[in-house]
Parts: structure tokens; C-alpha cells; sequence
């Protein structure tokens, strides 16, 4: 056995969740539609280099009101998967501007053109970005908050000892990046055992950050939920806050709707960070 009592067949099975949801590429396309829409009827800051090289970038969408808080959101595809970018998720700006939030979408360089450790860094430098000129856009440089599905939800963890970073919402992550070393998913990233160990957050839990709430869906695969679940229970046991957020019904694709929708669970998460 290579995992958990799973061999090697097992093991990919368990981490494929674009083979658990058959509905996956129509997910996918429906996010990339109604954020082109987004991204034509809204003026947003788009394409602002955080870094030196061509995928880190992000895009602004801002509210109304000058003091209002950004989320700052980061897309997954297993830190590998092309048809995963930013411009697919402008569509969270139609819930949460009226809200009177900010959307930050960030885009990073992808495995195998770049290492996790790099990875890692690239997403935190975005984070510092924001807090440095999130002013010169007219928004409040101290309210980031940072939220991130799939390898998303890893990277919003990796920022959380931040202290630009407020709270955090990690959303269908992995936290225990050891069964991703020996997957099929490593044939790009190329984990050893320790940049596996260092960049698992579950491993290395901060002395302070603030809230985390680590969020999955219901009918996500077992290892996602497993991972999740295990995540939050160290997260608390540090006496960190935060809360573990099973969203009902929900799939590895489908729970991002509960951030789109003003009523969703994710959305009422958020709101309860900001106080609201």
C-alpha cells in the first residue's frame, strides 16, 4: 500500500475530481462565460503586474465605497491545470460588489514552468502587493481578506501568517501535500519529501493569524473532505480561530456557487469576517 491502505490506482482516483464530476468542463465554461461578461460591463483594473513574470498579474474590480474590504480571490487547478486562469472568475464580482466588497482575481505561474516553493512565494508577494497599492486604486490597503479553491484553498492557507492578510476563507484545499508527492499529479510538480513537508500548511501552523474558515463540499471525494476536516481540527487545537464549514450538497466544482450568491454559505462566511 502507498497511502492510507491505497496503492497507486487508488490514490490517483482519490485526488481526480475532475473525474468525480462528469459536469466539470461545463462547470468550467459557465464560470469563463459570465465572467467575460463581467469583465466587458464592469471597469475593473486589469492586468496589473504584482511581480516580474507574465502570469503574475491580477485583476481589480472595486465597490463603491472607498473603505471597502477586497477579497482577494485565488483559482486552483491543482497548481497545474491550464483551463484554470483568472480571467475565469471575474464572475464573483457581480455578488460581492453590491455587497459593497472589492475583488481581487490573482493569477500565478503554473507547474511544471515553476516549483511550489515558487508558487507559494508569487501568490504571498501578490498579497504584499495589495496591501502596497490597493491606496492608489482608492480602496483601504488594511482590509485584504484571502480566499482560494482546490490548490487555491492550499495557497490562501500558505498566505494566512501573512499580516497583511486579515481572514481567510480556504475552500476545498489540501492541507498535506504527501499524497500529492506520490500521485499522478507530482509528474508535474515534482514534490520531493521536503518541499512536500514545507509547503504543507497542515504541518506548519502559525503561532497567530486571523480567522481561517476552511471550507468543503459534501459530496466532495473523501480525501477532500478528510484533508479539510483534519486541517481545521489542528487549526483550532493551536487555538487559532476559525471554524470548519461543510457546505450541504456541494460538489468540488459546484461549492464556488455559494460564493457567487449574495445568500450562499461562503458569502455569509465572508460577511461574518467583515462583521455584518
Amino acid at each position: 500500500m502507498l497511502y492510507r491502505e491505497m496503492d497507486r490506482a487508488q490514490l490517483d482516483a482519490a485526488y481526480n475530481n475532475t473525474a468525480a464530476v462528469p459536469e466539470r468542463d461545463a462547470i468550467v465554461a459557465d464560470w469563463a462565460t459570465r465572467s467575460a461578461r463581467v469583465r466587458r460591463e464592469y471597469a475593473g483594473q486589469l492586468d496589473l503586474p504584482y511581480g516580474d513574470t507574465a502570469r503574475q498579474r491580477l485583476d481589480l474590480f472595486l465597490a463603491a465605497d472607498p473603505q471597502a474590504p477586497t477579497l482577494a480571490f485565488i483559482h486552483g487547478g491543482y497548481w497545474q491545470i491550464n483551463d484554470l486562469v483568472k480571467e475565469s472568475f471575474a464572475f464573483f464580482a457581480e455578488g460581492l460588489l453590491p455587497l459593497g466588497i472589492n475583488l481581487s482575481v490573482i493569477e500565478y505561474t503554473l507547474a511544471p514552468a515553476a516549483r511550489l516553493d515558487r508558487i507559494v512565494a508569487e501568490v504571498r508577494r501578490s498579497a504584499r502587493w495589495l496591501a502596497e497599492h490597493l491606496g492608489e486604486y482608492g480602496a483601504d490597503p488594511t482590509r485584504i481578506y484571502v480566499a482560494g479553491h482546490s490548490a487555491g484553498g492550499h495557497l490562501t492557507a500558505m498566505t494566512m501568517p501573512l499580516p497583511e492578510v486579515r481572514s481567510g476563507i480556504a475552500i476545498s484545499g489540501i492541507y498535506d501535500l504527501e499524497p500529492i508527492r506520490l500521485n499522478y499529479l507530482n509528474e508535474k510538480l515534482a514534490l520531493d519529501t521536503a518541499e512536500a513537508e514545507r509547503n504543507s500548511p497542515v504541518r506548519h501552523l502559525p503561532v497567530t493569524a486571523g480567522e481561517l474558515v476552511v471550507a468543503y463540499g459534501t459530496r466532495e471525494l473523501p480525501e477532500l473532505c478528510r484533508q479539510s476536516t483534519e486541517y481545521a481540527r489542528r487549526w483550532t487545537e493551536q487555538g487559532l480561530p476559525g471554524h470548519l464549514l461543510p457546505v450541504d450538497g456541494a460538489d468540488h466544482f459546484t461549492i464556488l456557487d455559494s460564493l457567487a450568491r449574495a445568500d450562499g454559505a461562503l458569502t455569509r462566511a465572508l460577511l461574518a469576517m467583515l462583521g455584518r
